[in-house]
């Protein structure tokens, strides 16, 4: 009895047809040393089983985000026989989710019962532009909800509408994302730099990359956790003594004002001492002049005062 595998070989069509790629593709990622020739009978080129798993790797890498220049050079690494487990391990680890949220699945009728009873068409369009909801292919009309917090049902009970709390969610998403990319800065520069040289590190290296993103992923939200609780109760509480007439929570001299300037002028001065520089720079320069106008109108007052004591 035989009990060698049989090994499966397919036209390029057929590649084709059950690789998802298209013929062009195909020739494509040959001709950029992505996948190995095919066996050449007769008259006829052969693909077997091989390029079909080299064909689904590469797609699953561009899923992931990389450029062809980095899947080759990790398929290089693999040929070598550097392995390409730990790499996608990492892959893995840092494409899984990011919180213990679970998301849900909502009908129509159920999101429209949760804000009110009343459809609305317009906000139901802006939360799937924003990604709070998510069409669900062939289901009609049913979303996917990846994160229930974001719909903020009881910011809507509270009284808020739809569109402020939409706005909201744009302005606030965008200053956390400058966190979230601020700390990644952070933690590649001191830790994960060492895995990100020329070449794709080993299967250990990238192990333990893995390892330090499972360890640090929970410190980026509470760190922002703990932040925002410190702000939330300090604003709140002066906003409150505020309100209630018990005065400012601060020495008057502390407080801040914003100040239109033109675009011309902040420009100047950012090129002088950088953006971060600019209020500080404004303000020292505003602090001198109203010194100097001090000085000239002690002065003045002084030789006005001489002038009018002299005996003629």
């Amino acid at each position: 009895m035989n009990d060698e595998p049989v090994r499966v070989a397919y036209r390029i069509e057929d590649l084709s047809h059950h690789s998802g790629a298209t013929v062009r593709t195909i020739r494509a990622y040959q001709d950029r040393g992505l996948l190995p020739r095919p066996e050449r009978r007769g008259r006829a080129n052969v693909y077997a089983d091989a390029h079909l798993a080299r064909l689904r790797q590469i797609a699953d890498l561009l899923d992931r985000g990389y450029t062809l220049a980095s899947i080759k050079e990790l398929l290089e690494a693999w040929d070598a026989g550097r392995g390409l487990g730990g790499i996608l391990g990492l892959v893995a680890e840092v494409d899984g989710p990011w919180t213990d949220e679970e998301a849900v699945r909502m009908s129509r009728a159920e999101l429209d019962e949760r804000f009110g009873g009343r459809p609305d068409d317009a906000a139901v369009a802006e939360a799937v532009e924003l990604g709070v909801l998510e069409r669900v292919p062939g289901a009609g009309e049913v979303y996917l909800v990846p994160s229930p917090q974001e719909l903020a049902v009881e910011l809507y009970a509270a009284g808020v509408p739809l569109s402020a709390i939409s706005g909201h969610l744009r302005e606030l998403r965008g200053k956390v994302e400058h966190i979230a990319a601020r700390f990644l800065e952070f933690t590649t520069e001191h830790v994960f730099a060492r895995y990100l040289g020329e070449h794709p590190p080993s299967d250990a290296e990238a192990a333990e990359a893995a390892s330090l993103v499972r360890r640090l992923r929970p410190l980026a939200q509470q760190t922002v956790d703990a932040e925002l609780a410190r702000a939330m109760r300090l604003f709140a509480t002066r906003h409150l003594r505020e309100r209630l007439g018990a005065g400012p929570s601060q020495d008057p001299g502390d407080e801040t004002r914003s100040v239109q300037l033109p675009v011309t002028t902040m420009r100047a001065v950012e090129t002088l001492v950088g953006s971060a520089q600019v209020a500080a720079f404004v303000a020292a320069a505003v602090e001198r002049e109203v010194q100097a106008r001090t000085l000239d109108h002690l002065t003045s007052n002084y030789n006005n005062h001489n002038v009018v004591g002299e005996t003629p």
